[in-house]
């Protein structure tokens, strides 16, 4: 007899390791039956998940993190096994503010963050009203990350509004937000509508961002260490079959059924192919690993991507940014990772921290058994963070 879990996730595209895993058995190869609960937005999964309604979620990075520095009003200590995707955002714009960029001569080269964010700036008129999906999210680490850098100080400078996935594309045509910045399909439906035009993808501003995690809470996954370990397993082989050519077969297909996006297939395999329509007119920018789910150790929880978070919203918050950085390292769970999937062929990093942004180019580094090809890694200003030497 199967062991149910309560599993829940919020429409989008890189939600693909857990409904594959669902709907291709892999959960089922490890004694499991992972029933999927689709979830509205990001606050009602965070406490669906904080008060024991579900058993794990799909969950922005951010969020562990924001709950471990007593931040967001949700004090549950949670935890991420894995991390279930790395980018796949992309940052849209108001039909009237492209039309403003194109007056101006913007190209919507689709790969020049810094170009992007200068023509953004010149083209706004008055206060930028921006919608993200989350308070706690990269899609607003990175837009603040991405503004500030480009002459706009953020969030001080901007207005802010959150605005659930689904209805991100409803609010700019309603005229609430001017632009915004929201995983797959999401921003690709604006487009569809005629609302909205796409300037740039999340992984321009930095190329390897964690974008979300297996999230369960800390103590289920003290006291169900094998539960863990089953779940960890199933939902690892469902990110490797995605990796390995599961993207260019049924995955969108699988997807766009009624129960997960109910969402036309051709539209999500532009986040899986990396071909993304970027206006009402048809015009398409090639965006190579526009979502990653495996390789580069891309479901590895690195305890420098924690770090980074955290060195962000305690800057920002006016926190401790030491203690906020061991706060946050100790919620990304590389020892469980380590503990539970070494032995069915995960490649395991020799560390469980690294330099984030210092990798221009696929980079070879030590691992347990072997050698890992680390992705590019690098922010768009050329910034480093090494966890290191900030304290």
């Amino acid at each position: 007899m199967n062991t149910r879990l309560k599993i829940g996730y919020v429409p989008l595209v890189d939600a693909a390791p857990l409904i594959v895993a669902s709907y291709m058995g892999f959960d089922r190869e490890e004694g499991l039956t992972l029933d999927l609960v689709r979830a509205p937005s990001w606050a009602t999964l965070r406490d669906m998940l904080a008060f024991g309604r579900v058993d794990a979620a799909h969950m922005l990075a951010p969020v562990p993190v924001a709950m471990a520095l007593g931040i967001g009003g949700v004090a549950s200590p949670i935890s991420a096994l894995m991390v279930l995707s790395v980018n796949g955002n992309v940052i849209g714009v108001s039909q009237d503010l492209a039309l403003r960029l194109a007056d101006q001569g913007h190209d919507f080269a689709f790969c020049d963050a810094t170009k992007a964010g200068t023509a953004l700036i010149d083209a706004a008129k008055g206060r930028l009203r921006i919608g993200v999906p989350f308070p706690f999210s990269m899609h607003a680490e990175l837009l603040y990350c991405w503004l500030s850098a480009s002459g706009l100080p953020a969030p001080q400078n901007v207005e802010i509004r959150t605005v659930p996935p689904p209805l991100m594309a409803h609010a700019i045509e309603a005229g609430e937000i001017d632009a915004f910045c929201v995983g797959e399909p999401w921003g690709s439906i604006a487009v569809e509508n005629g609302t909205g035009a796409l300037l740039l993808p999340g992984r321009a501003i930095w190329s390897f961002a964690p974008e979300k995690v297996l999230a369960v809470r800390t103590r289920w996954a003290e006291e169900e260490p094998d539960l863990a370990a089953r779940l960890m397993r199933a939902v690892w082989k469902a990110s490797r079959w995605l990796g390995r050519g599961g993207l260019n077969t049924t995955a969108s297909e699988l997807l766009a059924r009624s129960e997960y996006l109910d969402i036309a297939p051709d539209i999500i395999d532009r986040a899986f192919q990396g071909r993304l329509v970027i206006n009402p007119d048809g015009e398409t920018r090639k965006c190579a690993n526009f979502v990653e789910f495996y390789e580069g150790a891309a479901t590895f929880p690195w305890k420098s991507q924690a770090a980074w978070i955290a060195d962000r919203m305690a800057s920002r918050l006016g926190l401790d940014r030491i203690q906020a950085m061991d706060q946050a390292q100790a919620v990304f769970r590389s020892d469980l990772y380590r503990q539970h999937l070494g032995d069915i062929g995960a490649v395991l990093p020799s560390a469980s921290s690294k330099v984030e942004g210092a990798n221009p180019e696929e980079t070879g580094v030590a691992s347990v058994g072997g050698r890992l090809i680390l992705a590019e890694n690098r922010f768009f200003d050329g910034q480093i963070f090494d966890p290191l030497a900030r304290k």
